[in-house]
C-alpha cells in the first residue's frame, strides 16, 4: 500500500490562547471565550437621528449613514422621505487593519446626481472606551451634528455608540464587518454568523386495515383498490387487496418522518387501477398530524379510527365545513407518532445525537464541548470569481444544534476565531466541522452551489477530559481526479464532563433508546426514512436566513455514505485484513525469536496454562490487565483525522450513484446468455441493482470491520475511559476467578446463558453495550 502524503497528517499546535495563558499571568478578562485568540474591533452603532435639516429644494430628505474608518467605509440603508429615520446597524471594524486615529459618521441626503452633505460626528479613538462581556451593552447617546468645518449645526441629532470589544461582543454576529465593505445590503446577510437548530423529529406510524362500501364509478365492477398515503412530498403506496371486492382488507403498515411543529397534513386516497396508467379517485380525506395521539415507549398503540372518504370536490375544500353526505365510504387507519424513537437524520457511524424525540424519556448533560474555529491556511482558490480568492466560512454540527462562522471575503488564510458550545449527552458521538466557499455575496443566482472545502470530524470519546487539542487538520476532498487537499483547518477543542458517574454509566447503555431495540425498525426501512429525514432538516434550515443551504446540509449529514463505491469496498476489507495480519505478524515473531523476552514469557505462560489448567481464566484476565498497563505509554496523544491510506484514497476515483429498482426480471437475468443478449437500457438497469446490492454488502463489511477494530481497540487506550474500567474489571475477574474454583465459575457462567427466556431482556447485555462502545477507523475514512 502506498504510503500516507505527510501533508496529509495532523499537526500539533500552540497558539497564545487564554485557556492557555492565564495560568501564567495572561489576561484574565478573556476567560469566557479562552479557546480563540483575542481579535479587538471598533465597534460603531448607528440607532437613528432626529429633526435632520432638509436638503432639497422639494421639502423632502433621504438620509443614509456612512462610517469611514481610513480606507473603510461602511454604509446604511437609506430611508426616503423621513427626517426621524431609525437604522438600527451596527459596524465593526478589525483594530488591525486601522488606518486612521478618527472615525467618521456622516449623514448624507440620496441624490440623484451627487448626495448632499447633511452633517457628522467624528471620534478620536484614544478616547474610545473598551468593553468586555459580561459589561451591560454601552448606551447610545445623542450628537449634534457638524458641518465641514467642525461647527454645529443649527439642527439635527444623531444616536450612535462608538466602542472597542472584541468577538465575544453580542454585537459580533450582527455586525457589517469592514472586510464585507464592497457587499451590498441584500447580499450581507448571507455573510453574518449565525446558529440553527434542526426541527425535532417523529417516526409517524400508518397501519392502512381496510375499508367498507367503496363506491366505484361503475356500478357491479368490483374495485380493484389501493390506498396512498402522502406527507409533504412522500408518498406510500400499499399493494392492491388481495381480494377486488367494494370491502378490500390491505393490512400493511408504512413509515414517515414527521417534523415539529406539526403543520402538515396527511393526505389518505383510495383508487381504483381501471387499467394500465388509469386510475380512478374513489375518496380521500385529511388528517392534521397535530392530531395524531403519541406514543412513549412500550405502551399500547392508539386503537384505529374509522375515517370518512369524501370525494375529491368536497376534500379538496381544506378548513372549510364540509356538506353533510347521506352516505359515504370508511377506511380503518391507525396513526401514531413514535416519541420513544430516535429518528437518524445522519449516518449512524457519525451521529451526533442518539436521544430519543420525547423530552420526557431524555437523560441529563454529562458535559460541555467547547469548539474554537481559530483559522484555515492555504486554501486553495475553488472557482473563478473575476480575479478574486476564496470567501471561506465554516459550519459545524453537533446534536441539533448547528453554528455557522461569518465570511471572511476574498483570502486564501482566514481568521475567524469564534467559539462555540454544546451539551453533550454521550460521549461515543461526532463533531463534524465543514469547510465552505460562499457563492452568494456577489449578487449569484439563487441555484449557485457553494462548493465544498473540506470536512473534519472528531469522535468526543477519543478525547481526554479538560485537555486542550490545538491541531490543524488537512482539508481533504475527494474528487473524480483523485484526492485533492485544499488546505488546513485551526481548531481548538475542549471536552469537560460534568457528570462523572453519568458518563461512566453511559458506557454500559445501549446507544439508542429502548424502542431501537424493543421495536426494531428493519435496515431497509432505517435508510428510507433517514433519507426523509434529512429532507426534511434540509429544506427547513434553508428557510433561515441566512440560509443554510441544501448542499451543505447534505455534505455535513454525509447523505451518500451508504452508497456503493468500489474504493470503500477495497477499504473495508483491507480494514479486516489489517487485523488478521497483524495477528499473523504476532504470532510470526513469537515462533521466529524477534523478541527473546517476550518470547520466552509466552513459553512461561503456556507452561503454566498446560499444567495448571484451573490458572487460565486468572491468566488471560491478568495478561489482559498488565498489556493494557504497558500500552498507556503508548495512547494516542491526538483526536484520530481522516487517513487517505486507509480510505484507499490515493489515485482513486468516484464510482457511486446508487438508485432503487425493479427486479422483476430476476429470472430473466438468471437464464440471459453470457455475454448479455439484452438492450443497453436493460443491462443498464441491472448494473445500477448490483451496485445497491453492493452497497449493502459493503455496508456490512465495514460493520465487521468495525468489530473487529473495536477489540483491537480495548487495550490501546484509543478511549481512555473505557479502556480505563475494562482494566480494572479485568483486574478484578482475575482476582475472582483465582480464589473462586474454575467449576464454579464455569457453572454460574452457564446457568446464566441458558436461563429461561422469562429472565431475559430484548435490551442488549452491558457488555455488549460497553464494548460497543469502544471507537473504530470508521472514522478515519473518506
Amino acid at each position: 500500500m502506498p504510503k500516507t502524503n505527510p501533508e496529509f497528517l495532523l499537526v500539533e499546535t500552540s497558539p497564545p490562547l487564554a485557556a492557555r495563558l492565564r495560568y501564567r499571568g495572561g489576561d484574565k478578562t478573556a476567560s469566557s471565550y479562552d479557546l480563540v485568540e483575542q481579535m479587538h474591533y471598533l465597534f460603531v452603532n448607528v440607532v437613528k437621528a432626529r429633526n435632520l435639516p432638509v436638503m432639497d429644494v422639494s421639502g423632502s430628505l433621504d438620509p443614509y449613514v456612512e462610517v469611514k474608518l481610513g480606507n473603510y467605509k461602511g454604509i446604511a440603508k437609506h430611508l426616503e422621505k423621513n427626517q426621524n429615520p431609525v437604522w438600527n446597524q451596527i459596524f465593526a471594524f478589525s483594530k488591525e487593519r486601522l488606518q486612521s486615529n478618527l472615525v467618521e459618521v456622516t449623514v448624507k441626503d440620496k441624490d440623484i446626481g451627487k448626495d448632499d452633505f447633511v452633517g457628522r460626528v467624528t471620534f478620536d479613538l484614544f478616547e474610545v472606551p473598551h468593553r468586555v462581556p459580561p459589561d451591560s451593552p454601552l448606551a447610545p447617546q445623542w450628537y449634534r451634528l457638524e458641518d465641514r468645518k467642525g461647527d454645529k449645526i443649527t439642527q439635527g441629532e444623531i444616536m450612535l455608540a462608538v466602542w472597542i470589544g472584541t468577538q465575544a461582543d453580542e454585537s459580533f454576529s450582527e455586525a457589517w464587518h469592514s472586510d464585507a465593505h464592497n457587499i451590498s445590503q441584500t447580499n450581507l446577510a448571507n455573510t453574518i454568523s449565525k446558529v440553527y437548530f434542526s426541527p425535532k423529529l417523529y417516526y409517524l406510524r400508518v397501519f392502512v386495515f381496510e375499508a367498507q362500501d367503496l363506491v366505484p364509478s361503475e356500478e357491479g365492477r368490483a374495485p380493484d383498490a389501493y390506498v396512498k398515503i402522502q406527507l409533504g412530498n412522500l408518498v406510500r403506496v400499499t399493494r392492491p387487496s388481495h381480494v377486488r371486492s367494494v370491502n378490500p382488507v390491505w393490512n400493511e403498515e408504512h413509515m414517515f418522518v414527521a417534523s415539529e411543529p406539526f403543520e402538515d397534513l396527511i393526505i389518505v386516497t383510495v383508487e381504483d387501477r381501471i387499467g394500465p396508467g388509469k386510475d380512478e379517485i374513489l375518496g380521500r380525506e385529511f388528517i392534521p398530524v397535530r392530531n395524531v395521539p403519541q406514543r412513549h415507549e412500550t405502551t399500547k398503540l392508539p386503537d384505529p379510527r374509522w375515517f370518512n372518504l369524501h370525494k375529491p370536490s368536497l376534500s379538496a375544500e381544506e378548513g372549510a365545513e364540509k356538506k353533510k353526505e347521506k352516505f359515504s365510504s370508511k377506511i380503518l387507519i391507525r396513526f401514531c407518532l413514535e416519541a420513544g424513537y430516535h429518528v437518524l437524520d445522519e449516518s449512524t457511524h457519525f451521529s451526533s445525537d442518539l436521544q430519543p424525540s420525547s423530552m420526557s424519556l431524555r437523560k441529563g448533560s454529562i458535559g460541555i464541548l467547547e469548539l474554537g474555529i481559530l483559522s484555515a491556511k492555504n486554501l486553495m482558490p475553488m472557482t473563478s470569481k473575476d480575479g478574486k480568492l476564496t470567501d471561506a466560512y465554516c459550519v459545524a454540527k453537533y446534536g441539533n444544534k448547528w453554528i455557522r462562522t461569518r465570511t471572511i471575503l476574498d483570502t486564501l488564510d482566514p481568521r475567524w476565531n469564534e467559539q462555540y458550545t454544546w451539551e453533550v449527552y454521550d460521549p461515543c458521538t461526532v463533531i463534524t466541522i465543514g469547510v465552505f466557499d460562499n457563492c452568494h455575496v456577489n449578487g449569484s443566482k439563487d441555484d449557485a452551489i457553494d462548493q465544498r472545502i473540506g470536512k473534519v470530524r472528531i469522535r468526543l470519546s477519543t478525547l481526554e477530559t479538560d485537555r486542550l487539542y490545538t491541531h490543524y487538520y488537512p482539508l481533504l476532498v475527494l474528487t473524480p481526479s483523485g484526492l485533492k487537499k485544499n488546505g488546513e483547518l485551526h481548531l481548538a477543542l475542549r471536552f469537560t464532563c460534568t457528570a462523572w458517574v453519568s458518563m461512566v454509566t453511559k458506557y454500559g447503555m445501549p446507544l439508542l433508546p429502548k424502542m431501537h431495540y424493543v421495536q426494531p425498525i428493519p435496515v431497509i426501512l432505517i435508510d428510507r426514512l433517514r433519507h426523509q429525514a434529512m429532507q426534511i432538516v434540509a429544506a427547513r434550515l434553508g428557510r433561515a436566513e441566512p440560509p443554510l443551504r441544501r448542499e451543505v446540509v447534505e455534505y455535513m449529514l454525509d447523505v451518500d455514505y451508504h452508497m456503493w463505491s468500489l474504493r470503500k469496498s477495497k477499504a473495508n476489507f483491507q480494514r479486516i485484513m489489517e487485523l488478521f495480519s497483524a495477528i499473523c505478524r504476532w504470532f510470526n515473531d513469537i515462533c521466529t525469536w524477534r523478541n527473546p523476552v517476550e518470547t520466552v514469557l509466552l513459553h512461561v505462560l503456556f507452561l503454566i496454562l498446560v499444567f495448571y489448567p484451573e490458572l487460565i481464566l486468572p491468566t488471560i484476565f491478568l495478561y489482559l490487565f498488565l498489556i493494557g498497563m504497558w500500552n498507556y505509554r503508548f495512547r494516542p496523544r491526538h483526536p484520530p483525522q481522516v487517513d487517505a491510506k486507509l480510505s484507499q484514497a490515493i489515485n482513486a476515483h468516484l464510482d457511486e450513484l446508487v438508485k432503487e429498482f425493479d427486479t422483476s426480471d430476476e429470472l430473466d437475468e438468471e437464464f440471459d446468455s453470457f455475454p448479455t443478449s439484452r438492450p443497453s437500457d436493460t443491462v443498464r438497469m441491472r448494473y445500477e441493482r448490483l451496485r445497491s446490492v453492493g452497497g449493502q454488502l459493503q455496508t456490512v463489511v465495514g460493520d465487521l470491520a468495525s468489530q473487529c477494530e473495536r477489540v483491537q481497540a480495548i487495550l490501546c487506550w484509543r478511549d481512555l475511559r473505557a479502556t480505563f474500567i475494562f482494566l480494572i474489571f479485568s483486574f478484578i475477574w482475575a482476582v475472582f476467578s483465582y480464589v473462586t474454583p474454575f467449576q464454579v465459575v464455569a457453572v454460574l457462567i452457564g446457568l446464566y446463558m441458558l436461563r429461561h427466556p422469562r429472565f431475559r431482556s430484548k435490551m442488549p447485555s452491558v457488555p455488549v453495550n460497553f464494548f460497543k462502545s469502544f471507537p473504530s477507523k470508521s472514522d478515519m475514512l473518506i
